[in-house]
């Protein structure tokens, strides 16, 4: 491409400019599938060359045409395959949210010839993940059949075929190839190559509003509205052998079994399609079932999953990075995948006799998804085991359902009865985070015992706590997503309401370490500990503060009744949440969004423009005014210093000079916390420490100058009393002010 300056005639250079914005500004507006559809008959293999690999012996590639937009290709006048794109067909969104883009060729057999990714939008391949990995694996479907079952992960079993899985992209690598099999079948099926399935052509059936009439458990159960995935961990050990993972996994060697008691259970879940009143006012409660009915509006669909053992289905995926990576609903062609907002908590069940869960979550399925309730569907959970420090093998358990015909037109069979344990495993897969906040936590313990010994020492503290902020806000907060929020603070106060359960909160390690940490500090040195040193947003902004001063970007500082009154706006944002978490606790986490702690810290700003824009400019406000939205806008900060007024020990050290007269403290202090007397707010400092390290020097704070002076004085004093009693022959002067004796 000419990199260099092309020198116009001036009257050519305004009719050549509106040209050039004119054909680029096309190429923006157009979706792609126009401009792939807009190709002629010899422009298809122009812009994707790769074609030629894919149909070595073609001499020619017709048009895209097609209600699955598709190009025949074709050799000695006779069409022999087809190229298509799948975003064009199946754009199923992948982890960020848009589909992965395919070029993808197929034959007359129905067998695949080439698959080439032409376009993602991954976040984890472009940080961390190398995109040939994903190139890697989407050349695995490249001689197999648009017919096979396909199994991403795991060992082959019989009857489909295993395709070698990403570690840490498994969403991704799912997505890709449920796109690829979908498009290329749709395709086959349109130009058939593969007959139509009577499930494509299958009527959605309605659910049936009027019927019902009130059930518990051992009703739903047995009737199969309610259906059971029970896993053993023999059944898992058994499905990882010959891979990489055998053996890797929970110990099958448990201590005996006490007669009547569960042994052995990896994961008993029980899952429900909730639409039906027959099970959905049952299990909810006529309220609360309303209320979802109205969330969904129409075209939307809800199950239910509720499980013991040893293992989660929620997994830890969505806390990093607002996606569900181990459960996934598959019906006919499609895949659905859930997203955090595709989830609400089953916080109060009222189906009589239904036994205790660690685990109860609802999943939407959006209108945007084909579901019909009147076809089968599979529920897959995915297992993941570790080979290796970056490596996984996966397998996946399927679990089948259909609607009763009651409720709708088809039956179901029925389905067995309870048993019960959890977070374990979780903490198991994350024993290296856990090591690693260990560390960090110990080591921001010692910065706060030996706070005085480092105030003393302003560089050795400036370095510290620079470098912690760094760990900060790229360990805890973009790898481990260890951000807190006032949303967890309104589950605690629910369980507390409710019926309190330890593996609700024990199922994210971090968190609940964090946590831990956080209640043991408020006690110790107050709600600053938090705010100051571990909160990842907190810690971007006070970067950002710093490198802004760096440059010498002016700092803006509100006058004294301007900042006071506003310190109450973020007590009013929590009173207003909390609130709405009393009647709704789903309803208290989309209005939570106040906080800008998913976007900016658990998604890394891979979401949509608009939060990313308000996460943007809060960051940006607080280069001009240090943590801006710590001071005046943060619930969780609080939620924070609400308990922080028990804290037990007063760490801070104060002069008597403080305040009266001296402000200097009070002056430096980007926080505002040390009112004009002297006094620091403990409910506002974020314990950075500055004043402590003014309150030790020698040559800013006034007491401690005149100290300075005094101690450098007195030397001297001796030393001319000596020369005067040398003067004298040793005969020691009268002091001022005092008669002799």
């Amino acid at each position: 491409m000419y990199s260099g300056h092309l020198k116009l005639p001036d009257r050519e250079k305004p009719s050549r400019i509106i040209r050039g914005v004119i054909i680029w500004g096309l190429l923006f507006i157009l979706p792609p599938s126009c401009l792939f559809a807009a190709l002629p008959a010899s422009g298809i293999e122009a812009r994707y060359p790769q074609v030629r690999q894919f149909f070595p012996d073609a001499d020619r590639f017709g048009p895209v045409e097609g209600e699955a937009p598709a190009a025949p290709v074709y050799r000695n006048g006779a069409i022999v395959g087809y190229v298509l794109r799948t975003q064009d067909i199946a754009p199923i969104p992948a982890y960020s949210g848009k589909p992965v883009n395919v070029l993808v060729g197929i034959d007359l057999e129905g067998r695949i010839t080439g698959a080439e990714v032409i376009e993602h939008h991954e976040p984890i391949l472009l940080v961390g993940i190398p995109e040939q990995r994903l190139f890697d694996f989407t050349r695995q479907h490249v001689g197999k059949s648009i017919t096979d079952r396909i199994e991403v992960g795991g060992r082959e079993a019989e009857g489909s075929v295993s395709l070698d899985a990403i570690s840490g992209a498994t969403v991704t690598v799912k997505v890709v190839n449920r796109s690829i099999m979908r498009a290329a079948r749709r395709v086959a099926e349109e130009r058939g190559i593969l007959e139509t399935g009577a499930d494509t052509a299958a009527v959605q059936a309605r659910v049936r509003e009027e019927l019902y009439q009130p059930a518990d458990w051992v009703q739903l159960t047995g009737d199969g509205s309610i259906r059971r995935l029970l896993i053993e961990r023999e059944e898992v050990e058994a499905a990882f052998g010959g891979t990489a993972g055998e053996g890797r996994g929970i110990s099958t060697g448990q201590p005996e079994c006490l007669p009547g008691e569960p042994c052995g259970t990896f994961i008993d879940l029980y899952y429900t399609y909730l639409n039906p009143p027959m099970v959905g006012r049952n299990l909810l409660g006529q309220r609360e079932y309303e209320r979802l009915m109205a969330d969904l509006g129409e075209g939307g669909h809800a199950i239910a999953l509720m499980a013991n053992g040893i293992y989660s289905f929620k997994g830890s995926g969505y806390v990093r990075g607002g996606i569900f990576d181990r459960i996934q609903v598959v019906q006919g062609d499609q895949t659905i995948l859930f997203r955090d907002t595709d989830y609400q908590r089953l916080m109060d069940p009222e189906l009589e006799g239904m036994p205790e869960f660690g685990e109860k979550e609802i999943f939407i399925i959006r209108e945007g998804y084909d579901f019909d309730p009147g076809r089968p569907w599979q529920l897959e959970l995915l297992v993941r085991r570790q080979v290796g420090a970056l490596e996984s093998v996966f397998t996946t358990f399927t679990a089948e359902y259909e609607t009763p015909e009651a409720y709708i037109v088809r039956p179901a069979p029925a389905g067995p009865a309870p048993e019960a344990g959890i977070w374990q495993s979780i903490w198991a897969d994350r024993a290296l985070d856990i090591a690693i906040l260990g560390v960090l936590l110990a080591g921001l313990t010692l910065i706060l015992i030996f706070q005085d010994a480092l105030a003393r020492r302003a560089r050795l503290l400036v370095v510290l706590r620079t470098g912690f902020l760094l760990l900060t806000l790229l360990v805890i907060g973009w790898l481990f997503r260890g951000q807190l929020s006032v949303v967890n603070t309104f589950t605690f106060v629910n369980a507390l309401r409710g019926e309190f359960r330890w593996e609700t909160f024990l199922t994210d390690p971090v968190l609940f370490i964090l946590w831990t940490y956080v209640a043991a500090t408020l006690l110790l040195w107050g709600r600053g500990v938090y705010c100051g040193w571990l909160c990842p947003f907190g810690a971007m902004q006070k970067l950002a503060n710093m490198a802004a001063q760096r440059l010498h970007v002016p700092q803006l500082k509100l006058p004294a009744a301007v900042h006071e009154r506003l310190w109450a706006v973020k007590y009013l944002i929590l009173l207003g949440l909390f609130g709405i978490s009393l009647q709704s606790l789903a309803t208290a986490e989309v209005y939570a969004e106040v906080e800008p702690f998913k976007t900016a810290v658990t998604l890394r700003f891979q979401r949509e423009w608009t939060y990313i824009a308000y996460a943007l400019a809060l960051v940006l406000i607080s280069a001009f005014n240090c943590k801006f939205y710590c001071k005046y806008l943060c619930p969780l900060g609080a939620a924070l210093a609400v308990p922080a007024r028990l804290r037990i020990f007063d760490w801070l050290k104060r002069h008597k000079e403080c305040g009266r007269p001296c402000q200097v403290c009070a002056n430096e202090c980007e926080i505002q916390a040390i009112d004009p007397i002297g006094r620091i707010n403990v409910n506002e400092c974020h314990y950075c420490l500055d004043c402590q390290v003014t309150y030790w020097d020698a040559h800013k704070c006034p007491p401690m100058v005149e100290r300075r002076k005094r101690r450098e004085k007195a030397p001297e004093a001796r030393a001319a009393a000596e020369r005067m009693e040398a003067a004298l022959g040793g005969v020691r002067p009268v002091t001022m002010g005092k008669e002799s004796s």
